[in-house]
Formats: structure tokens, C-alpha cells, sequence
């Protein structure tokens, strides 16, 4: 007797496929019964075997993906948006106290006093402000959309280019009927659903960095605009409870960072748009293994959805970086550590004379960068890039080496044109840099000038 809530006939003693996974295929065939042979097929996949939980959650994402307005983009904002902010509620997420945003607004202020002392550097006007972890995710999910869409695009073609390579071998004679049918109708489909598969990585990804940053843009990328100075007080309190110090000066330390470097971004006009397009650059040119997807695929069972997403983790980019990839890694990680390298000066010059624990705290955030902090996670899960903790060290000593040789002026002023800013080979040779930057101007340009023309990389 056949199931009436099936579409597909099926003996007694057939069990047939779960109703969710006919309704699916059903769909796509425009409403007809499912062919025997495409069923027999899905069966022989294991699919009839699937935990009907597990296998209804499934569906509840498919049907999520597909009731999204479908923008034409490989990244879906509003579905990376609504994943984030899932994973922080389930997480643990709280909103700011009033204490919470007044001890915000204090701490930036007096961290601005602080800051002036010890270097010319500034930017107007600018307000603290204490947010919860979804506040975050909201504000900052818009820059994260815009640097992951050359990834997202090249999943989503690269997907679909092995899909057509391996029903190109198969061959449409090969097919059932009812599968190359379904075939015809698929691209589409498949193309928007590994879009949001992609938007649903973003969203569990910068969900999950909410929950670690302690300050708006502690991954060194102007995530918030100005004015806004972001400290985030729930994080901030785990912080101080592990080092044992008090929370005052933890708010107070974090917010001469957060305020050093959200003046740096906006007193350099060239800074922001620079590392943005680094990054942009790096993620264009990705290439995505297919073959190692492809193995992992083969390798898995179909009905562990934990197996799946294990087995891809990590075999989604090649391994391989492209001459223009290595290029734009070097100008992103010459200027992430030019920006935490000042602010690391800075920072101690600030507060050394004002918190008595500003060295613990200084040696906790460097422990908490070289054992793989926020800005590491947040590039390795995205965009598949690693960034060496190393150069951030030898940015700092060149930044102090400047300070040394002619105060703040000659410290600060390294900012002042994106040709006369440290480079890469600078990081390596600092006393060098030192010097010509020490020159009479004149010396100076003309040191410069012989090193461009020798078409040394500034980078």
C-alpha cells in the first residue's frame, strides 16, 4: 500500500526515501513523481538512512537559504548577518549596562589626555562606546562582506566548473531520466545555494570572532567608522578575570590601543584603503582546490553532516599562492604590523606612568597575538590567509629606533606619504630606514627617490 503523503509508488516492503528528501526532489522534476531510478540512486547514497532530525534541521537550512531574497551576490549580507548573530546568542551574548557605556565614554576620554602627551597624531571628535557581540556583528558585517566576496565568487564557480567536469565524464546517456532533467534546472540553483552556504560560513565565522575581540578593531582593519572608539565590555571582563588584573585598568590600557589606532586610520588617509585592498587583492586571486575538495567528498559519509564539514575544512584553498597573492600578502602584512607596531609604542608611552600593570597587560596582548589572536582566526577562516606574528615585533623596534633617533615627530612622521612609509625591507634593515629618514629632507627624497628607481619594493 502506498504512503499517501509520498510521491513515489513503493512496495510494502520498500521503505522508500524520508518524504523531506522526495519533497525536495519532486520540486525540482516541476511537481512529478520522483523517478524510480533517481530514487533508487539517492537510496544507494545512503540518504535513506538519515537521521530524521539531523535530515529535517537540513532542510530548515535549505529552506532558510532559498526564502532569502536572492540579491545577485555571491555574498548574502542578510543571511551572514542573521548566522552571526546566532552564533553569539548561542554563545553567551549581553547588552551594554550603563556603567558598562559610561565607563566607555571615561576611558576613551582619559586615554585620548594620555595619548596627546606622547604624540601628535589625531583624529576629532571621536566617543567611546561599549557594545554587545550582536552590535558588533551588525556594524562591522558590511566592511566583512566586501572582503570575502572574491572568495565567495571563487567557491561558486569553482563548485560549479567541478560539477560540469564531472557530469561531462559521466555523460547525459549515462543519466536517469529523471536526474538529467533535474540536472538542466540545477545550475541556478546550485549556484545560489552554494552562495549561501558561503554567507552561512561568514556569518558562523564572524559570529564566532565577536565573542573574542575586545575592542571594535582589534584585528587591525577599520571595522567601525569613526567616531565611534568600540570596547566590548564582556569580553573585556574575561580578559582581566584571566590575567588577575583589576578591570579599570584593563578598560583603560584597551582603550589607549582601540583610540591609538582609530586615530591612525583616520590621520592617514591612505592607511584604510590600503589594507582593505591587500586584502581584497590576496582573496581575488585565490584558487580552490578541487581535487582535495573532491577527495574529501568521496571519503565521508554523506549522512554525517560533522564528517562533511571536517573533511572540507581546510582543503577548500589551494595550496599554492600565486605570484599576486604573495605580493598582496607582503603589503598586508607589512601593514598590519606598521599599524600594531605604532600603536604598540604609543600605547606604552602612554601609559606606562598611569597604570601600574600597563607592562603585565602589554605582555599579555603580545602572548595573545602570537598564540593565534582574533586578526589570525578571523584571515585564516575567511579568506585562508596566515599572517606571521614576527613582523610585528620588528615594526615596533623600527618605530622605536625613529622615536630614539628625533622624538615623536620623526616617529609619527613615517605616516606622512605611503612612498615614504616603511616597506618590508625596512622591517628587516630599521637602522637603515632610521637614517635616511634622520636625512635633511632634501638627503632624504633623494635616498627615496634612488630607491624607487632601483625598483626596490617599498612593500
Amino acid at each position: 500500500m502506498n504512503d499517501p503523503g509520498s510521491t513515489n509508488p513503493r512496495d510494502d516492503d520498500d521503505p522508500g526515501l524520508p518524504p523531506e528528501i522526495e519533497r525536495l526532489l519532486s520540486s525540482l522534476t516541476g511537481g512529478g513523481p520522483v523517478d524510480p531510478q533517481v530514487a533508487s540512486m539517492m537510496q544507494g547514497m545512503g540518504l535513506d538512512k538519515v537521521d530524521p532530525q539531523m535530515l529535517a534541521m537540513v532542510m530548515q537550512q535549505v529552506q532558510a537559504m532559498f526564502a532569502t531574497p536572492d540579491t545577485g551576490e555571491a555574498v548574502n549580507t542578510t543571511l551572514a548577518t542573521d548566522i552571526a548573530r546566532k552564533t553569539v546568542a548561542a554563545e553567551g551574548d549581553a547588552l551594554a549596562t550603563e556603567a558598562d557605556r559610561r565607563g566607555a565614554a571615561e576611558a576613551v576620554q582619559v586615554a585620548g589626555m594620555w595619548l596627546d602627551a606622547v604624540t601628535d597624531v589625531s583624529t576629532p571628535g571621536l566617543r567611546g562606546a561599549a557594545w554587545s557581540r550582536a552590535e558588533w556583528v551588525e556594524a562591522t558585517m558590511p566592511v566583512w562582506t566586501d572582503l570575502v566576496e572574491p572568495v565567495a565568487e571563487g567557491v561558486t564557480d569553482a563548485v560549479g566548473t567541478a560539477l560540469s567536469t564531472q557530469l561531462g565524464q559521466i555523460g547525459e546517456a549515462d543519466l536517469p531520466e529523471g536526474v538529467a532533467g533535474m540536472l538542466d534546472q540545477a545550475g541556478p540553483m546550485l549556484r545560489r545555494m552554494h552562495g549561501s552556504m558561503f554567507s552561512m560560513q561568514l556569518g558562523q565565522g564572524s559570529g564566532t570572532l565577536a565573542g573574542e575581540v575586545l575592542t571594535g578593531c582589534e584585528v587591525s582593519l577599520p571595522l567601525v567608522p569613526s567616531p565611534d572608539v568600540v570596547l566590548m565590555p564582556q569580553s573585556l571582563r574575561a580578559f582581566a578575570e584571566g590575567l588577575e588584573v583589576d578591570e579599570p585598568q584593563a578598560r583603560l590600557y584597551l582603550a589607549v590601543r582601540e583610540v591609538a589606532r582609530v586615530r591612525l586610520f583616520g590621520a592617514v588617509p591612505w592607511l584604510a584603503p590600503a589594507l582593505l585592498a591587500a586584502v581584497r587583492d590576496y582573496a581575488s586571486d585565490i584558487s580552490i582546490d578541487t581535487e582535495a575538495i573532491d577527495e574529501a567528498v568521496r571519503s565521508i559519509d554523506p549522512s554525517d553532516a560533522e564528517a562533511v564539514q571536517q573533511a572540507l575544512q581546510g582543503r577548500m584553498f589551494a595550496p599554492q599562492q600565486s605570484p599576486a597573492q604573495q605580493a598582496a600578502l607582503a603589503r598586508l602584512e607589512t601593514l598590519l604590523a606598521l599599524v600594531e607596531g605604532w600603536v604598540d609604542v604609543v600605547t606604552e608611552s602612554a601609559t606606562r606612568d598611569h597604570l601600574p600593570q600597563a607592562a603585565a597587560l602589554g605582555e599579555a596582548v603580545r602572548r595573545r597575538r602570537a598564540t593565534g589572536g582574533p586578526a589570525e582566526k578571523a584571515f585564516g577562516s575567511l579568506v585562508g590567509l596566515e599572517l606571521r606574528p614576527r613582523r610585528l615585533r620588528d615594526a615596533a623596534n623600527l618605530f622605536r629606533a625613529l622615536e630614539d633617533r628625533g622624538g615623536t615627530a620623526l616617529r609619527d612622521g613615517a605616516w606622512r606619504h605611503p612612498d615614504l612609509a616603511p616597506g618590508a625591507t625596512d622591517l628587516d634593515d630599521p637602522l637603515g630606514y632610521v637614517e635616511r629618514s634622520a636625512a635633511p629632507e632634501g638627503d632624504a627624497m633623494d635616498a627615496e627617490l634612488d630607491r624607487l628607481l632601483s625598483g626596490e619594493d617599498p612593500a
